[in-house]
């Protein structure tokens, strides 16, 4: 919980502040994506190795189907997931006051002429290589700071190349927090529709691959 309001605390307040101060759309973009993918890295050093560092449904539940997570734990993650993000824009509106409607407290939006398949479909992809890279880092990488790198790094580069179209939430609790807070709820099923079957397509591939390398060895 604590985990994931941070992310939505930082994150989209960061996309408020650029809003405020009038960055050009390539610096405010920059900005985002490295205040996202640093948050992102330092909740797995905090608490990578006591939680898992699990801070998005999506991934959760991607983890789950590729035989990582303890399915019992699904429930009680993805709950306490929804509610530290549910409180971090509830945070962002008491400080922000009048100024949050700048950026609707950083609520997701589609970027004109980009329609909401499209959307769904850009999300989609853009959680499934997360999920692939936290995935490997959690099975594969061996310590907390590469694991960081690996996923954050990952986070910030879709951020650079979806960023313009969707707001790259690829994290449903990202996107419900800001936009039930702020009121906009234009499109939003794009941004749990996507990243929920994004995010399973890659539980799946990741636990097949892994069986087929298995028994290849």
């Amino acid at each position: 919980m604590l985990g994931t309001y941070l992310l939505v605390l930082l994150g989209p307040g960061s996309l408020v502040v650029a809003s405020l101060m009038g960055l050009p759309s390539f610096e405010a973009l920059v900005l985002v994506g490295v205040v996202f993918g640093g948050t992102v890295a330092l909740v797995i050093l905090i608490f990578g190795r006591i939680s898992g560092a699990h801070i998005n449904p999506a991934i959760t539940v991607g983890s789950t189907l590729s035989g990582d997570f303890e399915p019992a734990l699904l429930l009680p993650y993805v709950s306490l997931q929804i509610v530290g993000g549910l409180l971090a824009a509830l945070s962002l509106r008491l400080v922000l006051g009048s100024l949050g409607p700048v950026a609707s407290l950083g609520s997701t939006k589609l970027a004109p002429g980009v329609t909401p398949v499209e959307g769904a479909a850009l999300e989609l992809g853009g959680t499934f290589v997360l999920t692939i890279a936290a995935l490997v880092a959690s099975s594969y990488v061996q310590t907390s700071f590469k694991k960081s790198l690996l996923v954050g790094g990952t986070l910030l580069l879709l951020i650079l190349l979806i960023g313009p179209l969707t707001g790259a939430s690829f994290n449903p609790a990202r996107s419900l927090g800001p936009s039930l807070l702020s009121g906009y709820l234009q499109n939003q099923s794009v941004y749990y529709v996507g990243p929920l079957i994004g995010a399973a397509c890659a539980g799946l591939t990741f636990r097949g691959a892994r069986k087929s390398l298995g028994r290849k060895g």
